[in-house]
C-alpha cells in the first residue's frame, strides 16, 4: 500500500510517500525535477524494497515558499532530519544530480544513517553551473517576471537540452509542469540563482572518507555534467563501482530506463544481502 504523508521543516512542508516492502530505500532528485522522474523506478523496486519518494523544498509537490533558503546546505541538513524522522535501519539512497550533493552533505556533514550510495549523473564536483545558471543568479528577478509563454518556452527548450534522445509530450509535461504558473516560474529561477559551487568545495575533500558501499553510475552522452566527473568520483570514493550508460544524457532515466533499472536491481541486491 502506498502512503502520501508531509514533513514538517522549519515551515517548510516535504510531500513524500512511501511504498513496498522489504530494506529501505530513499530516492533523491535533482533539478530541476521532482520525485515524478524517479516514480517509476519506485514502482519496479517496491516488491522487494520500502521506496521512499520525496520533493525537496521549492521543488515538486512541497512547499515553494519565496522566503525559504532552498541551497544545498538547507536541503542536505532537512535529508539528515527526514531520514531520522523516518526512522528504521539506514536507508540505501538512489540520488540524481543535486541529489547527488544533497545526500552527500547528508552522510558526511550531519552525519545521517545511511546503507549505500548509487550517484547518477550527480553533482559533485567542481566546476559546475552553466552559463544559464550564472546569468540566471545575477538577474533572478528579471527571469521572474518574464511573461509566462515566454518563461514556458525557455523552460521546454532548457529541460529538453538534459536528454540525449527527443523527450515525448508526456515526458516534456511531467518535467514542466511543477515549474508552471507564477508560484512555479519564481521557485524555477529561484533554486537556480541558490545554487552554489562552494557546497560541493566544501565536501569534495571529504570523499575519500565516504564508508558506505558507493555505485557511480553515468550517461556519457550528459552534456551537463560530463562523464569525466564520473570517473573521477569514482576514484575518489573508496570502493566505488562506476557503471556507464553509452550515449545516454544528463536525463538517463529517460534516456537508458530499462538499463539504469537493471544496474540499480543488481546494485541493491548486491548491497542488501
Amino acid at each position: 500500500m502506498e502512503t502520501h504523508e508531509e514533513f514538517t521543516w522549519r515551515g517548510r512542508r516535504v510531500q513524500w510517500s512511501r511504498r513496498g516492502s522489504g530494506p529501505p530505500v530513499v530516492f533523491c532528485h535533482g533539478t530541476p525535477w521532482s520525485s515524478a522522474l524517479w516514480a517509476p523506478f519506485a514502482d519496479a523496486l517496491s516488491s522487494q524494497y520500502t521506496v521512499h519518494l520525496w520533493d525537496m523544498p521549492g521543488y515538486g509537490r512541497s512547499s515553494k515558499d519565496d522566503a525559504h533558503d532552498v541551497s544545498l546546505a538547507a536541503q542536505g541538513e532537512l535529508l539528515a532530519d527526514l531520514l531520522r524522522h523516518w526512522g528504521g535501519p539506514p536507508p540505501h539512497l538512489l540520488t540524481h544530480d543535486i541529489g547527488g550533493a544533497v545526500a552527500l552533505r547528508a552522510l558526511l556533514l550531519h552525519g545521517a544513517p545511511v546503507a549505500s550510495l548509487a550517484l547518477v549523473d550527480v553533482v559533485a564536483l567542481a566546476p559546475w553551473g552553466s552559463p544559464f545558471f550564472r546569468l540566471v543568479g545575477e538577474n533572478a528577478e528579471v527571469f521572474q517576471a518574464l511573461p509566462a509563454a515566454l518563461h514556458e518556452a525557455l523552460l521546454r527548450a532548457y529541460v529538453s537540452g538534459a536528454a540525449s534522445s527527443e523527450l515525448t509530450a508526456s515526458e516534456l509535461n511531467m518535467l514542466v509542469t511543477p515549474w508552471l504558473g507564477p508560484e512555479g516560474q519564481r521557485a524555477f529561477y529561484r533554486q537556480i540563482a541558490a545554487a552554489d559551487q562552494t557546497h560541493t568545495d566544501e565536501i569534495e575533500l571529504l570523499y575519500p572518507t565516504v564508508g558506505v558501499p558507493t555505485l557511480v553510475a553515468w550517461g556519457t552522452g550528459d552534456t551537463w555534467i560530463p562523464v569525466d566527473r564520473g570517473h573521477r568520483l569514482a576514484s575518489l570514493i573508496p570502493g566505488a563501482r562506476l557503471e556507464l550508460f553509452e550515449g545516454a544524457g544528463h536525463l538517463v532515466q529517460l534516456d537508458a530506463p530499462v538499463a539504469l533499472t537493471a544496474s540499480l536491481q543488481r546494485w541493491l541486491d548486491s548491497v542488501s544481502r
